[in-house]
């Protein structure tokens, strides 16, 4: 999840894998694959750099966890 700002500064945090648009109108509109469209703070640069952050975090590989019964 990312977090974002509503034009009141009220945050909120968003799914990035359900984003199907981001578009300055002026203001920033993010339109979900639900047609579902939110008005945030935030510019463009800004959620792309959370949206990568994001990918970054979900696509590293998680330390090896290691399993012993015998202890």
């Amino acid at each position: 999840m990312i977090r974002v700002s509503k034009l009141n500064e009220e945050e909120f945090y968003l799914n990035p894998e359900l984003i199907e648009t981001i578009e300055n109108t002026p203001d920033t509109v993010i339109t979900l694959t639900t047609n579902k469209k939110f008005i945030v703070s935030e510019n463009i640069d800004q959620l792309l750099e959370r949206i990568v952050d994001y990918y970054r975090i979900v696509n590293s590989v998680p330390p090896q966890i290691v399993f012993n019964p015998k202890e």
